[in-house]
């Protein structure tokens, strides 16, 4: 099951209220709040839709760089010396790239953490 949807290259959650009967949903992978609802799946994609559209027209009416959904650059992430010899020196050896190498052990770290019931925020 896939509870995410896209557009213009923003994510967002999809969720239900059962104290409200409603869906709803916020975009992920941005600093701010870009949030919508329905009643229908249908209408929570056009509300999703028309939020990211009015979010980005209203950055163009101010003037404003929109804020961008994560691009996968990393760039701001920093290891210890020895962690990024361990990193080429394992890329090396499995013929891997740096980049694939982390992403695979992160992405491993997170679904044992998630397997193991401890709380992972994605937002």
């Amino acid at each position: 099951m896939n509870n995410f949807i896209e557009y213009k290259g923003y994510t967002g959650t999809v969720a239900f209220s059962a104290e409200d009967n409603i869906l709803h949903g916020k975009v992920i992978g941005i600093r701010g709040l870009i949030s919508y609802e329905g009643n229908s799946i249908e209408e929570l994609k056009t509300d999703f839709r028309e939020a990211v559209d009015f979010y980005l027209s209203h950055c163009a009416e101010t003037g404003k760089e929109p804020i961008k959904p994560y691009c996968g650059n990393l760039s701001d992430i920093q290891i210890s010396p020895n962690t990024h010899r361990i990193i080429y020196s394992y890329s090396e050896r499995t013929k891997k790239t740096p980049s694939q190498t982390v992403e695979e052990a992160v992405k491993k770290y997170i679904y044992d953490a998630q397997s193991h019931n401890e709380a992972i925020a994605v937002y």
